[in-house]
């Protein structure tokens, strides 16, 4: 028999600080990932956060929820959630344990459900509740700036793995020109700053930009993030938990005046660079050209931007150090009671960042 159990706040505090979550055969949630729901602003203390599904006393699936909220042009503010992870472990398939964990869901938030950044698999899951509609995807673009074959290629040909070793020896020598190549790109000569966390000189700047989430929001989710540095990943747990580099910098660029002009947060994950939000006031000339010393001075593998003006710049200008690039698309899927509750022609105006996908 199947039933379900669901957290808010205090009661997903508990099941982590009790060490409950821990005696299952695998992880509905890490500590810090739980801690870090609890200090979402968003979320308010009856808003349930995880939801269980057990089979007797047997774990047998989880699904995450990351509340949120949309302000329209009325000033009316809309309630919904995102859904973060949806897992069901093997020994439990074919027993309808994910339809109960998304109906559930559906319960508790009237239906006001979005979804981004999802598997091939889980995708035709939630196209088979038929209660899903795609809204305007964003476009975006991937660049490449050093080789990475003996990952790339053992991952997507698992029989090429005993090669790794000369893969590795192609990516040294390889990158090594590239590197060569790269070295007399110096330091900008504008003014910029590199900071840990939203300033006021950069909240003042921000309240002149439309924004889903506030600098207080940004703020709370760079000191609370779902990924930790310098561990091994908790194999027990299917989703991010720990990489070997995860940090955000905050980005101050200034024009010839001395004033600030645009503001980003970027994301760099194992030599892997994101650009969750940009908040520009003029050209993003200045910024492109950061970003192209940072790129090199961080050794950056690739960077991933749904960024639509700095895409279109860097793509155009002379001297970005990418080596390749391909478009990418991320799409979105409301549920349709969604739909129903926001302003005919309601733009959601997402950044990189909204959703779940600037915690991982």
């Amino acid at each position: 028999m199947i039933h379900l159990r669901t957290l808010n706040k205090r009661q997903l505090e508990e099941f982590v600080s009790s060490g409950e979550y821990k005696k299952y055969d695998f992880l509905p949630i890490t500590r810090h990932r739980a801690v870090s729901h609890g200090k979402n602003p968003k979320a308010d203390h009856h808003q349930t956060l995880l939801i269980l599904a057990f089979e007797d006393d047997q774990l047998a699936g989880y699904l995450g929820c990351l509340p949120d909220e949309f302000l329209t042009e009325g000033g009316e503010t809309i309630a919904y959630a995102w859904l973060s992870t949806l897992f069901v472990s093997n020994r439990f398939r074919g027993k309808r344990i994910a339809q109960n964990l998304l109906n559930k869901a559906f319960d508790e938030y009237q239906g006001n459900i979005a979804i981004t950044e999802f598997t091939k698999e889980a995708e035709s899951l939630y196209n088979k509740t038929g209660v899903f509609r795609y809204i305007q995807p964003k476009q975006g673009e991937r660049y490449y700036f050093r080789t990475d074959l003996a990952q790339v290629i053992p991952a997507k040909k698992p029989y090429s793995k005993p090669l790794q070793p000369v893969f590795r020896l192609a990516d040294l020598v390889i990158n090594a020109g590239i590197s060569l190549k790269n070295f007399f790109k110096g330091k900008p000569d504008f003014r910029f700053e590199i900071l840990d966390t939203i300033d006021e000189e950069s909240r003042l700047f921000m309240k002149h930009f439309k924004s889903n989430r506030s600098t207080g929001d940004i703020n709370r989710m760079i000191d609370n993030p779902w990924v930790l540095e310098g561990r091994t990943p908790e194999e027990a747990y299917l989703f991010s938990s720990y990489s070997r580099q995860f940090r955000y910098y905050w980005i101050k660029i200034f024009n010839e005046n001395n004033e600030l002009e645009i503001c980003s947060l970027l994301l760099l994950r194992d030599r892997h660079l994101k650009i969750p939000y940009v908040f520009s006031a003029s050209s993003t000339d200045r910024f492109v050209d950061f970003l192209s010393y940072f790129i090199i001075k961080n050794k950056v593998i690739t960077l991933t931007s749904y960024q639509a003006a700095v895409n279109s710049r860097m793509s155009t200008v002379k001297g970005f150090p990418a080596i390749h690039q391909r478009k990418i698309e991320r799409r979105y899927m409301f549920h349709q009671n969604l739909i129903s509750n926001l302003p005919e022609y309601f733009d959601p105006g997402f950044q990189d960042g909204d959703g779940d996908c600037m915690m991982t």
